[in-house]
């Protein structure tokens, strides 16, 4: 049995072939246009070379582009490696050897970024720049994307790919720093988005969603563009959350379907137009990615009358596995029910199950859970223990087998539904050569959750600025991921084994 994620798309365009798919500013885009523009994607790759099982590199926004370079890359048999577009070089070029990319699409906004880590992966032969504007442009040593689609076929028939076979990989950090490329096979994300569309929240072919969470990260791959696409509905792709231009589509378009994460619904609420929008149309909201406060949530219905379902999931398991599946069966505050086909526990730590209300790691298995991190084995081992994806989570689950979130077994900060881990912006600050030691810890933010926070111990004699700091990060580093606060201290806490006392650092 052949499984092609890409076949979504051809179903769809060949069953409502004038259907709008997607909608981006003055562009509307029918479901025949659209694959018909990953059919020369496709093409344009065969052309070069790639085959089946070979890795494409993409680094792109929510235009466009993304889909048709997505599922170009499917169709071709091969296997898409979405970037996060605020990367920079050194996050860029991890990604690109680790995977062993053949050929990489970057948006001209990333070019340079984007060009500086191509120099450097010699094993990665094709460099294309997508226009923002598709007006064929030259670049250097880069290849116009506009050029090459304008002069591919619009002919193509999907490569025959297995259940089983990788699809995508999307990249984590771990709690070590190092990146952590999940393998989500086809099946993987072809069965999340049917759960998702079927028996999750619904998705219809009249359903018109919001597309603004990136499509890079997993949530919006699958709830806004994989789901979407499968039941044939229309998507307003946003590279940007601008709150009020939000408001403003979901009015215009009569929007039904809008996901977030919670940072973004606090500027919904708070945003100058909020009392007088109108988001009847939308029958609910869905947010992920981080806790959504409970208040917070009731705000949003109160001056909208539109409900706030929480889900949860990881980038390892494609990404949906708990969803509150709508307003009837909603309870704020947790984060729903394991999804159709998904099994989730509460595991203490002798690996034994705990019993309702009792707190322990969440760990699950189904058909979500990703193939493995690639080139990892010995994590893969550990993660997969006793035949379940151990998630790092802590949680209960309740006498209704609601499941609820209580914290973290592992170092990581969630900065607007954005994960950093400590270990990774330590190593950076440390490359500073005016700087010793170095500890990261988050705190408490009002509109994100989260915020990075950094210890800083100077060499002696040395004086150096919070904003240096900063910025020295910045440039290494996606800028979400940099502290925002830097504090210089003559030493860092410690416990009785000499490690650096977190649990200090985050009363101080």
């Amino acid at each position: 049995m052949s499984l092609n994620l890409a076949e979504c798309l051809e179903i769809s365009a060949a069953v409502t072939p004038d259907k709008t798919a997607i909608l981006f500013e003055d562009w509307r885009y029918t479901y025949a246009e659209l694959a018909a523009a990953a059919r020369r994607v496709a093409n344009v790759l065969h052309q070069k070379g790639i085959r089946p099982g070979d890795r494409v590199a993409m680094m792109l926004p929510n235009t466009p582009h993304f889909p048709m370079v997505y599922y170009g890359i499917l169709l071709a048999g091969a296997v898409a490696a979405p970037m996060n577009v605020m990367l920079r070089k050194r996050e860029i070029l991890h990604r690109l050897r680790d995977a062993q990319a053949k050929a990489f699409f970057v948006f001209d906004l990333f070019a340079s970024e984007g060009a500086m880590a191509f120099d450097q992966a010699p094993d990665c032969g094709h460099f294309i720049v997508v226009e923002a504007d598709n007006c064929p442009t030259a670049h250097g040593a880069g290849e116009s994307f506009t050029a090459l689609i304008e002069a591919a076929s619009p002919e193509w028939d999907a490569v025959q790919t297995m259940p089983d076979d990788v699809a995508a990989i999307l990249y984590a950090s771990a709690v070590d720093g190092r990146m952590r490329g999940a393998q989500l096979t086809h099946f993987n994300l072809f069965q999340n988005a049917h759960t998702v569309k079927e028996y999750a929240l619904g998705y219809y072919r009249a359903d018109v969603c919001v597309t603004v969470l990136p499509l890079f990260h997993g949530f919006g791959q699958t709830t806004m563009m994989n789901a979407p696409v499968l039941a044939q509905s229309t998507m307003i792709l946003l590279p940007a959350f601008e709150p009020g231009r939000v408001l403003e589509l979901v009015e215009r378009e009569r929007a039904t379907i809008l996901a977030v994460v919670p940072t973004m619904v606090h500027f919904l609420v708070h945003h100058k137009r909020a009392a007088e929008a109108d988001l009847s149309s939308l029958r609910c909201v869905i947010t992920g990615g981080a806790a959504m406060p409970v208040p917070l949530a009731a705000q949003f219905t109160e001056r909208f009358g539109v409900p706030v379902l929480e889900g949860y999931g990881l980038t390892e398991t494609s990404p949906v596995a708990c969803w509150n599946p709508d307003a009837e069966r909603n309870r704020p505050g947790s984060i729903g029910l394991p999804i159709w086909g998904v099994r989730m526990r509460i595991m203490r730590e002798d690996g034994t199950f705990a019993a309702p209300g009792e707190q322990g790691e969440i760990v699950m298995r189904g058909h979500n859970v990703m193939k493995g991190y690639l080139n990892l084995p010995e994590v893969n081992a550990e993660v997969f223990r006793g035949g379940w994806l151990h998630t790092g989570d802590l949680g209960y689950v309740d006498e209704d087998g609601y499941f609820h979130i209580t914290g973290l077994k592992k170092d990581m900060i969630n900065r607007a539904g954005m994960n950093v881990y400590p270990r990774e912006v330590e190593a950076v600050i440390l490359e500073h050569p005016a700087i010793c030691e170095a500890a990261v810890v988050g705190y408490p933010d009002a509109v994100r959750g989260e915020e990075v926070m950094a210890y800083v111990v100077l060499e002696p004699d040395i004086s150096l600025t919070a904003r240096e700091v900063t910025e020295f990060c910045r440039e290494r580093i996606a800028a979400y991921k940099a502290p925002r606060r830097v504090e210089f201290v003559a030493e860092l806490p410690r416990d009785a084994a000499g490690l650096v006392d977190k649990r200090r650092l985050r009363g101080l």
